[in-house]
């Protein structure tokens, strides 16, 4: 817990937290309430508040205040324990724009951008306030290949350190 809220003030002491990184626009049209629910983490770029785990999942639901509550967990192979953190996010411009502010430390956001979306729902390309942050998501813990690869092939051609990708294990049973 100590190293995301380290990231987090760093985030907004160099890099302006809702900020959005060059050639990267969320998606319009965007419904919150099909957002909803729990997405896999397949791929990410790493950082230290997710070094090491496996299992990553992000849950998203309503709050009361009109926000998204954010629970992101995962397993701590090192340590053999499960790391949770709660969180809450707003939408930064219109509510049918896939950019929010999340923040999980007291006032500090940071960018939560929806760059691309299946139209069902079923995968998102989301990354953070700069291009050091990139995670592919999806509603089952595996994803078809070509669908991977062409979210890949984005991601580079947006810019991204495609190479440095983490492909997420999950499906090991923990308790």
């Amino acid at each position: 817990m100590k190293q995301l809220i380290a990231s987090v003030v760093a985030c907004i002491t160099l890099f302006g937290c809702t900020s959005k990184p060059d050639n990267v626009e969320p998606v319009s049209n965007f419904d919150a309430s099909q957002y909803l629910g729990t997405w896999y983490e397949i791929a990410r770029l790493d950082h230290s508040f997710e070094e090491g785990l496996s299992n990553v999942t992000a849950t998203y639901s309503k709050r009361e205040d009109g926000g998204i509550k954010v629970i992101n967990r995962g397993y701590n192979d090192e340590e053999g324990k499960w790391d949770e953190a709660v969180g809450k996010a707003y939408f930064v411009e219109e509510d049918d724009i896939g950019w929010l502010k999340v923040s999980f430390f007291g006032p500090f956001y940071a960018s939560y951008i929806v760059a691309d979306l299946d139209k069902n729902y079923q995968w998102s390309l989301v990354t953070g306030p700069d291009k050091d942050y990139l995670w592919i998501l999806a509603r089952q813990p595996t994803m078809p290949k070509p669908t991977l690869e062409k979210l890949v092939e984005q991601a580079a051609s947006l810019g991204y350190n495609t190479d440095a990708l983490i492909y997420v294990e999950h499906g090991r049973n923990k308790s």
